[in-house]
């Protein structure tokens, strides 16, 4: 089963505190968020993204956010960023320097994925989502938007 953390912008207006209403969220079809990863409005981290904790130390909100449960004790929970939280996040992403990061994290990133011959494409892995992730949060502080997210299982 795969494990990846779904993050998606959605207008304030719209947000709705429901379990039910933020579940619904993430059951489109593929296409329709591969379409929507394309316009920067989606983005997907795969199970790995953990790891991102480590490169992004200290700015916990880039991968966390305000709880909110779901019914099912045994599901992870909803994650939400108010639009002015998504600013920052934007803003911190666009100042990072990512060599700066990886290099601070490197040992700790590597160790899961073997030595340090795996350091170019595990480093590229790491640096790819870094742009898509500062350019998601990018547009959608653009847009006003906030943020939902869930670790989908």
């Amino acid at each position: 089963m795969n494990t990846y953390l779904h993050l998606r912008a959605v207008h304030p207006s719209a947000l709705r505190n429901s379990t039910t209403w933020l579940q619904r969220l993430f059951e489109d079809d593929w296409d329709t968020v591969r379409h929507r990863i394309d316009r920067h409005r989606e983005e997907m981290l795969d199970g790995h993204y953990l790891d991102h904790e480590l490169l992004y130390a200290g700015a916990q909100v880039v991968l966390g956010g305000h709880p909110v449960s779901h019914p099912d004790p045994k599901t992870s929970p909803f994650l939400l960023l108010t639009a002015a939280q998504v600013t920052r996040v934007a803003e911190f992403l666009t100042d990072a320097d990512f060599e700066a990061l990886w290099q601070e994290a490197r040992e700790e990133l590597l160790k899961p994925y073997g030595d340090t011959a795996t350091e170019p494409e595990v480093q590229g892995a790491f640096a790819a989502a870094h742009r898509d992730l500062t350019a998601f949060y990018e547009r959608t502080a653009l847009y006003g938007d906030a943020v939902v997210k869930w670790l989908i299982q």
